[in-house]
């Protein structure tokens, strides 16, 4: 995978510095972690590795001794090993609950994932962090009145509300969007301070408090929001026109309540 080949879509672009020099291979990746200092779940020192194949499972191995099987040439690995400098108490913060979860499985003869597991891999493959000064902005995308929030609140929305993409999937998928690409979306409230504040202290802000919350809430994978990439602003040019969000291929519709059923089932 080449410098040329590498295509950074503008929801990437907080990525961008560890890609200026062209696609960092694993020695440069691993520099940056040192310098970092960056642990995996287990306190281990972050290591990106060639994946070895020994059957142990990417979580164990990144928590017991902190390699993180990076296969070279693949966006999707590059990626997530991005987002582990982007994020690295966010991701130790999972390894440390995957961990956790798969011992007490164990422990209990189960084998199953269980749905905290399965939140925690749809959040790092695929999650979006809605970090806003405007809750009723995020009630608005949870409830999918999409044509208030993206057109008719859209300054607001530019003003008031960042989107942070975390998964390293989703990343991935960027390279080449379609029609449909969906992110899971999770709201982190902050204050007009934070959206003041230069790309550094902001993401290291933001990173400690989705740790936090990572770190210690039990997630299922309903608690998701669903949110279509491709209408954030600034993710596509075809979004500065308000036709756009009328195509119900990307942009549902709420969802219609069952006879007897209570508003907070899904």
């Amino acid at each position: 995978m080449s410098a040329d080949s590498l295509t950074v879509h503008p929801l990437s672009a907080f990525l961008a510095p560890w890609l200026q020099e062209g696609v960092p291979d694993l020695d440069v990746l691993n520099n940056v972690a040192a310098a970092r200092g960056i642990l995996t779940g287990g306190g281990a020192r972050l290591r990106f590795v060639v994946p070895p194949d020994d059957g142990e499972g990417y979580e164990e191995r990144a928590y017991r001794c902190g390699e993180v099987a990076t296969r070279a040439d693949n966006r999707h690995d590059l990626f997530n090993a991005l987002i582990w400098l982007a994020f690295p108490r966010s991701k130790a913060a999972m390894n440390r609950r995957h961990h956790q979860a798969l011992r007490a499985a164990r422990i209990a003869g189960n084998e199953a994932r269980g749905p905290l597991r399965d939140a925690l891999t749809q959040f790092d493959e695929c999650g979006v962090i809605v970090a806003g000064t405007a809750p009723e902005l995020w009630q608005g995308l949870c409830d999918h009145r999409w044509r208030e929030v993206f057109v008719e609140r859209r300054a607001e929305l530019l003003r008031t509300t960042r989107f942070v993409v975390f998964g390293h999937a989703s990343h991935d998928a960027l390279g080449a969007p379609f029609v449909g690409l969906c992110g899971k979306a999770l709201f982190i409230e902050v204050d007009v301070a934070w959206l003041k504040l230069s790309a550094e202290p902001a993401m290291a802000e933001l990173d400690a408090r989705l740790a936090a919350q990572l770190g210690e809430r039990d997630f299922a994978p309903r608690d998701w929001q669903p949110l279509p990439l491709l209408g954030i602003p600034g993710a596509t040019p075809d979004n500065e026109d308000p036709a756009y969000y009328e195509d119900t291929r990307q942009f549902r519709p709420p969802r219609r309540m069952r006879a007897g059923s209570s508003p907070g089932n899904r």
